[in-house]
C-alpha cells in the first residue's frame, strides 16, 4: 500500500511574516538609537537635538538614524585641533555666533552622541530581534 505525501508550500506566508517582524523591529530599533542619541545630544539652542530622525527602507530592510543639520557633523566628529583623526584645522579662528558675539576658538570637542547611542543600545536591539524572530509561529 503505497501513502501519498501531500506538500503544502507555506513559503510566501512565512517570508511576509518574517518580513513585518523585521520591519517592525528596524521601526523599534531606530527609535531607540534616535532617542538615545537625542539624550546623548549636547543642548545650546535644541536646534541639533531636535534635528535627529530616522528612517526604514522596507524594501531593503534597513534603518538610518542621523542628522541633516550641518552642527549634527560637528558635535560627533569635532573640529578644529579636536576633530577626529586629526583632520581638523590646526590653527585658531575667530567666527561670529548666534548670539552676534565674536568667538575665539581652536574647535569644538566630539561628543559622539550617534555613536555612543548605538553602543549604549546595541545589546538591547539585538535582544529584541532575537525575541522578535523567536516569537514567530
Amino acid at each position: 500500500m503505497k501513502e501519498s505525501v501531500k506538500f503544502e508550500d507555506n513559503r510566501m506566508e512565512v517570508k511576509a511574516a518574517l518580513g513585518r517582524a523585521c520591519i517592525g523591529w528596524l521601526h523599534a530599533a531606530a527609535g531607540l538609537v534616535l532617542s538615545q542619541t537625542q539624550r546623548n545630544t549636547r543642548v545650546d539652542t535644541g536646534q541639533t537635538k531636535g534635528s535627529w530622525e530616522y528612517k526604514v527602507d522596507e524594501e531593503k530592510l534597513e534603518a538610518y538614524v542621523g542628522s541633516s543639520y550641518e552642527n549634527a557633523i560637528w558635535e560627533e566628529f569635532g573640529t578644529g585641533q579636536y576633530a577626529l583623526e586629526g583632520g581638523g584645522r590646526k590653527t585658531p579662528w575667530i567666527y561670529k555666533g548666534s548670539d552676534g558675539k565674536l568667538h575665539w576658538t581652536r574647535g569644538k570637542r566630539p561628543s559622539r552622541a550617534l555613536y555612543k547611542a548605538f553602543k549604549s543600545t546595541k545589546p538591547k536591539i539585538k535582544k529584541a530581534l532575537e525575541q522578535r524572530l523567536g516569537g514567530l509561529k
